[in-house]
C-alpha cells in the first residue's frame, strides 16, 4: 500500500494557483490511472453504534498491478497538512517510508522535477507540518519547481507570488511537467525509488 499526498489549499478562490499544484498533479495521475471520484476520508468508530467521523482529507484509493494505491488532498489548508497526514497513516497504519507527498518548490527553476527522500523542509511550510507530525522526514517528496526564470523574486513577496495563477505562458508548459509528473509517480510504484530518481533526477 502507498499514500501519494497532493499539497494545496481547498475551495475555489485557490484552483490553478501555484501552491496548488500537487493537488492538479495528482487529480491528474488519478484521472489517468481510473481512480474512481474523491470522496472525504471518513473514519469509522470502534465499536458498534455512533457515526464515522467526516476528516479534512479527500481521497480516492484504487489498486495497480494489485497494489493499493491511495491518494489524499488534504483540506486543512497548507500550513497544517501534517494534522490530515498523520490521520490518515494512523488510519491505514501506514509507516511513513511508504509515504509519497507532491508539492510544489519555490527554490527549484520552474518544470524541474526533483525526486528526494529523508531531506528537511527546506522552507516549505506544507511539507514541515508533515515532518512535526510525523515525527519523522523519511518519505518520499517530489518538488516540482515553480521559480520564475525571468525575473527574481523578493522575500516579502514569495507568499504573494504562490497564492496567484500561473501565466498563459506558464500554463502552456505545465501541460508536460504534470503529465511527466504523473508518469515518475506511476514508474516509483511500479520500479521503485532508486530508479526513479535516476530517471527523473536529471
Amino acid at each position: 500500500m502507498n499514500l501519494i499526498v497532493g499539497l494545496g489549499n481547498p475551495g475555489p478562490k485557490f484552483e490553478k494557483t501555484r501552491h496548488n499544484l500537487g493537488f492538479r498533479i495528482v487529480d491528474y495521475f488519478a484521472q489517468e490511472n481510473n481512480f474512481p471520484d474523491f470522496e472525504f476520508f471518513r473514519l469509522r468508530p470502534s465499536g458498534f453504534g455512533g457515526q464515522a467521523k467526516k476528516i479534512n482529507s479527500l481521497i480516492s484509493e484504487t489498486k495497480i498491478d494489485d497494489q493499493k494505491i491511495i491518494i489524499a488532498k488534504p483540506q486543512t489548508f497548507m500550513n497544517k497538512s501534517g494534522q490530515a497526514v498523520k490521520t490518515l497513516s494512523r488510519s491505514y497504519k501506514l509507516e511513513p517510508n511508504l509515504l509519497i507527498v507532491i508539492h510544489d518548490d519555490i527554490d527549484l527553476d520552474f518544470g524541474k522535477i526533483k525526486i528526494i527522500k529523508n531531506r528537511s523542509a527546506a522552507g516549505h511550510k506544507g511539507v514541515q507540518s508533515i515532518i512535526n507530525e510525523l515525527g519523522t522526514k523519511d518519505f518520499i517528496r517530489f518538488r516540482i519547481g515553480i521559480k520564475p526564470r525571468t525575473y527574481k523574486l523578493e522575500a516579502k513577496s514569495l507568499e504573494n507570488f504562490v497564492l496567484k495563477k500561473f501565466t498563459k505562458e506558464e500554463e502552456k508548459i505545465l501541460k508536460e511537467v504534470i503529465d511527466r509528473t504523473a508518469k515518475a509517480i506511476e514508474m516509483i510504484l511500479k520500479e521503485g525509488l532508486e530508479k526513479t530518481m535516476s530517471e527523473f533526477n536529471k
